[in-house]
């Protein structure tokens, strides 16, 4: 196995065990055990427990930013990949959370950790949407004075749905289908050019 290989093997593992124990009932023996590697393996990419969880952090995000990648490549008009973006988001979100089962309590307890290793990917969305609202504006479809304070305030709207989504307090009662919608209207009217 090759060391970016038998690595990410650690983080799948880690991440199953904490999703089922939590981090705090999971050592670090666990981890080499349950992976099938020795203690000092491990230790040769993970000096403590804590690593190994940032890492577990880190490769739950990266999932989030590949969709989002893979929906603002695709070739679809920039309103429509707004709405688009705003659905993988949150949809990826909540699957992360409820895949990762008693992890979710230490996302939530470790908030200030999570934000640390989250800021990256939060700048990387805002450029996605950056360049969505650049194309849409550029093609004459979107109305914005200054593209940068939009995705901004765009990213962080989304982010802080996060939570009400997962819960389904979001809209009670409404599936991602009926809701659409009501969010392109809202998207649309925010960001339609006027004429």
């Amino acid at each position: 196995m090759s060391i970016s290989k038998t690595r990410q093997h650690f983080i799948d593992v880690a991440r199953q065990l904490f999703a089922k124990n939590g981090m705090e009932r999971t050592t670090m023996n666990d981890i080499a055990i349950q992976s099938g590697k020795g203690r000092r393996t491990l230790y040769t990419y993970f000096c403590r427990k804590e690593d190994i969880y940032m890492a577990v952090i880190e490769s739950e995000l990266e999932r989030l930013s590949d969709k989002l990648d893979e929906v603002a490549a695709k070739r679809m008009p920039p309103q429509e990949k707004i709405i688009e973006l705003i659905y993988t988001h949150l949809s990826q979100i909540r699957e992360t959370v409820v895949r990762n089962g008693n992890l979710r309590a230490e996302f939530f307890r470790n908030i200030w950790a999570v934000e640390k290793v989250r800021k990256k990917f939060d700048d990387d969305e805002i450029a996605i949407f950056r360049r969505v609202y650049a194309e849409g504006k550029e093609a004459g479809e979107f109305d914005i004075d200054n593209i940068d304070v939009v995705a901004d305030i765009t990213y962080y709207c989304i982010k802080g749905l996060e939570v009400p989504y997962i819960y389904g307090r979001l809209g009670r009662g409404m599936t991602d289908l009926s809701s659409r919608p009501l969010v392109a209207k809202f998207v649309y009217g925010a960001l339609r050019k006027t004429t």
